[in-house]
């Protein structure tokens, strides 16, 4: 787990419900226990900075950031995903996005990780699918100045047949159940008396591994998915395990968010 990827699951997991903001200190305290040291903190702050994920804040504890609105919607739904906030349904039509060329590569292949992680595939070069339209459609298309015809229709053939073809779900299928045999290993070997870190590093290492299924998984209804598909059986051992270990998790994150900062902690240099 890097620094950057750490901070947005920290940020998502626990302080965007505690006002979105934390000191440097904090945050330094904070990632110690999965072994991310404070300076990788510092520069990963710096980089989120200038990506417009966090600014900086003034707080009783000392210099920190907090998350930018445009943060604030991803970890909202990124959240939502992680979570099942909602139940998915499938209407039979597919949300289809025809996409205007984009010249710059760099800008090219941003566009196109960024429509995958929202939850859609390629069908060709510019035409994308997705089981329903996506809220953060609009700012993915702005942040790269893209511009796509949008419609609602239902697709020749068997859905299911076409859901397969357009993702990789066999891949992602054996992805769920290699995960779930790791996190049934990390889970296992966490003692009852553990201290607060090491629940907290547990569950984070726990969160963060599910986390990773928003880059690869769209989250298809289940009319769309193949029978028995792996991915329920492991999101229900995570939605059991991560809120069985929330309680002592939250309390370590409270504890070092109220500490003062010490003198000799710095802001990140930009």
């Amino acid at each position: 787990m890097n620094a950057r990827a750490a901070l947005f699951d920290l940020y998502g997991d626990h302080l965007r419900s505690r006002g979105d903001r934390a000191s440097v200190a904090a945050l330094v305290r904070l990632l110690a226990p999965l072994d991310i040291a404070g300076p990788a903190v510092r520069t990963a702050v710096s980089r989120m900075v200038r990506q417009g994920w966090l600014s900086p804040a003034r707080l009783p504890q000392g210099p920190g950031y907090e998350a930018t609105a445009k943060c604030v919607r991803r970890l909202d739904e990124t959240a939502m995903r992680i979570y099942r906030v909602e139940t998915i349904t499938w209407n039979g039509r597919w949300h289809i996005l025809v996409v205007e060329p984009v010249r710059e590569r760099p800008r090219r292949e941003r566009l196109r990780a960024d429509l995958a992680f929202i939850g859609y595939a390629p069908l060709t070069e510019s035409t994308w699918i997705g089981p329903r339209p996506s809220p953060e459609l609009d700012g993915v298309l702005a942040a790269e100045g893209a511009r796509a015809d949008r419609f609602e229709a239902a697709l020749d053939g068997d859905p299911a047949a076409l859901a397969a073809r357009a993702w990789d779900l066999d891949g992602v299928g054996a992805a769920y159940e290699e995960w779930l045999s790791r996190a049934v290993d990390l889970v296992g070997g966490l003692p009852a008396d553990a201290s607060g870190d090491r629940v907290f590093a547990t569950r984070s290492r726990l969160v963060h591994g599910w986390r990773n299924f928003l880059f690869r998984d769209p989250g298809l209804p289940a009319a769309l998915l193949p029978p028995g598909w792996p991915g329920e059986k492991a999101r229900a051992y995570f939605e059991r395990e991560a809120a069985r270990l929330l309680p002592a998790a939250a309390a370590f994150v409270d504890r070092h968010l109220t500490l003062t900062e010490p003198q000799e902690a710095k802001e990140p240099a930009s």
